[in-house]
């Protein structure tokens, strides 16, 4: 088949890998003619270790990043509360991965080029025409294309959920941001480690020489920071943390080095799709970054999409059949995130992390 996927970020890429290593012909649009990605970290859990697999990557995929086996939580002072080990999902692997989002995109990058898709940067689709048997489609260079379905990977403002589900729901801003910031990995940081409290804080090793740490702050009213205030402010977010990070927030003195996004939040509770158009990943069930998991939900849609595709008679079916199957999953990460969330900026009752991330090791070491 020939197979239209909007979005080059991880699950399109993702997406682009599991259906053209079943032998059909792909196309990738992107519409960042840099095809950049953020220069800090991101968790990769055990459910994600062991969906790799499906992809061909697993060993080039852990050799890009850091492995560890469990979640260090912390009280705000510092004092240690608990260390959670993590379901070991493939055997011989490491359960978690921390790893550079640079380098989990070259991967995926490499591969998608492997196995033939064709990627095409700096375009976006103008129009949608789905004839039934075959969708059309007129792009932004103004070039067209014909093809069997599409797939909009295209993130939490998709243009393609735009296009086809007008009346689907929309982020809404939580009234949270989060900071990211690569250090130099301190020896002893060898696993995610999770600070509770109003600042939710996170450190995780990338690989044996830099780790990164996140920070989730109460943003009231959704303020812009500008470009040559970010470590600062960041600094300041800090300030009263336990000792450990005051100490690291004193090395955050590059405003380049600083990422900076407001937390949003959506879930579609109808349909995923129209006709033979279908969406996965942020552009269906935005997550907020608390679990971690919001890579890892792209990345195992992508898979299920193209098993369904796979199997069922009709698209339609595979397209229903894999919704069926990512829903409550999915639902689960967002909406447990965001109650995280809501916690630490008093908009609801504090979880006791411990519980949770116990929980979710369990939710997620099910089959997807």
């Amino acid at each position: 088949m020939e197979i239209l996927i909007i979005g080059g970020g991880i699950g399109g890429l993702c997406s682009a890998i599991a259906f053209g290593q079943r032998g059909h012909r792909v196309t990738v649009i992107e519409r960042d003619p840099e095809w950049s990605v953020y220069g800090v970290g991101i968790t990769q859990q055990a459910n994600v270790v062991r969906a790799v697999a499906e992809l061909g990557i697993r060993d080039d995929y852990l050799a890009a990043g850091f492995g560890f086996d469990a979640v260090e939580i912390y009280a705000p002072d510092g004092t240690r509360l608990a260390r959670v080990p993590s379901p070991r999902l493939a055997e011989g692997y490491p359960p978690n991965l921390g790893m550079g989002r640079p380098a989990l995109h070259d991967l995926l990058a490499r591969r998608t080029n492997a196995v033939g898709a064709e990627v095409r940067l700096g375009v976006t689709v103008e129009r949608i025409d789905d004839h039934g048997d075959k969708v059309e489609v007129a792009f932004s260079d103004g070039t067209s294309g014909s093809y069997d379905f599409v797939v909009g990977a295209d993130g939490v403002y998709s243009q393609t959920r735009a296009m086809i589900l007008p009346d689907a729901e929309k982020p809404e801003f939580t009234g949270q941001g989060v900071w990211r910031y690569n250090f130099p990995r301190d020896p002893e940081v060898d696993c995610l480690r999770a600070f509770n409290g109003p600042t939710g804080i996170g450190l995780v090793p990338m690989n044996p020489e830099v780790m990164y740490m996140f920070v989730t702050t109460p943003e009231p009213g959704n303020p812009r920071y500008p470009h040559d205030e970010l470590a600062p402010a960041m600094r300041a977010k800090l300030a009263g943390t336990a000792p450990y990070i005051s100490a690291l927030a004193e090395q955050i003195t590059d405003n380049d080095g600083v990422v900076y996004r407001p937390l949003e939040g959506m879930m579609v509770r109808g349909p995923w799709h129209k006709g033979r158009v279908v969406l996965l990943g942020d552009a269906v069930h935005a997550t907020t970054p608390h679990l971690g998991q919001g890579g890892g939900m792209a990345i195992e849609d992508a898979i299920v999409l193209a098993e369904e595709v796979e199997t069922q008679p009709t698209i339609e079916q595979a397209f229903t059949a894999y919704r069926a199957r990512r829903f409550d999953r999915c639902d689960y990460i967002v909406s447990t995130s965001l109650a995280i969330c809501f916690g630490q900026i008093g908009k609801g009752p504090q979880l006791d992390m411990t519980s949770v991330t116990r929980e979710m090791f369990e939710v997620t070491a099910r089959p997807i």
